[in-house]
């Protein structure tokens, strides 16, 4: 069983650049392919980059050049550094992790671009 808790949400002004950290336990996370998505107000929730295990980044392509996502196996930590954030990038946005086909989520937190 995984445990996923996001943190670093908040309110950010269009150019602006915001971190956001997920945190891990309860399972050995170095085995774990991990993510983060994004579910935007009356729309489906959409990958925004994932990570494996052995750090390959991979990002949608609304995102590449503005984000990058990495992680800590040492503190069970997966990051995903936001720059350039535009408002469209306004979402909850949740950490994910997937380990043989199960996927594990986090609450979600909250990243409002506006100025």
């Amino acid at each position: 069983q995984v445990q996923l808790v996001e943190s670093g949400g908040g309110l950010v002004q269009p150019g602006g650049s915001l971190r956001l950290s997920c945190a891990a336990s309860g399972t050995i996370f170095r085995i774990y392919g991990m993510g983060w998505y994004r579910q935007a107000p009356g729309k489906q929730r959409e990958l925004v980059a994932t990570i494996t295990t052995d750090s390959s980044p991979n990002y949608a392509d609304s995102v590449k050049g503005r984000f990058i996502v990495s992680r800590d196996n040492a503190k069970n930590t997966v990051a995903l550094q936001m720059n350039s954030l535009k408002p469209e990038d306004t979402a909850v946005y949740y950490c994910h992790a997937a380990l043989w086909g199960v996927d594990y989520w986090g609450k979600g937190t909250l990243v409002t671009v506006s100025s």
